[in-house]
């Protein structure tokens, strides 16, 4: 199994920043991906950037020039600096492990990008 944790989310005005964190723990050396989605109540879950083992990234074309995904592989650690936010980044943010057999997702946090 694969343990997920994210920090750093919060309430943050229009064009400031924050960074997100997803801590992993368990079978890490399995991930094949991380990926950032975030999801507003009453819409789908969106995908926002991945970032895969071979250090490989994608982000959706809404993010794109404002957020980057990176990792820390001696933290365990993936990141999701969001820059320039705009009030409709404002989500609940999820990270998620891919493996070749499963999914594992941590419990979210919130940004609230607001005046």
């Amino acid at each position: 199994q694969v343990q997920l944790v994210e920090s750093g989310g919060g309430l943050v005005q229009p064009g400031g920043s924050l960074r997100l964190s997803c801590a992993a723990s368990g079978r890490i050396f399995s991930i094949n991906a991380i990926l950032w989605y975030r999801q507003v109540p009453g819409k789908q879950r969106e995908l926002v950037a991945e970032i895969t083992s071979g250090g490989s990234t994608n982000y959706a074309d809404s993010v794109k020039g404002r957020f980057t995904i990176s990792r820390d592989n001696a933290k365990n650690t993936v990141y999701l600096q969001m820059n320039s936010l705009k009030p409709e980044d404002t989500a609940t943010y999820y990270c998620s492990a891919q493996l070749v057999d499963s999914r594992y997702w941590g419990q979210g946090t919130q940004v609230t990008v607001s005046s």
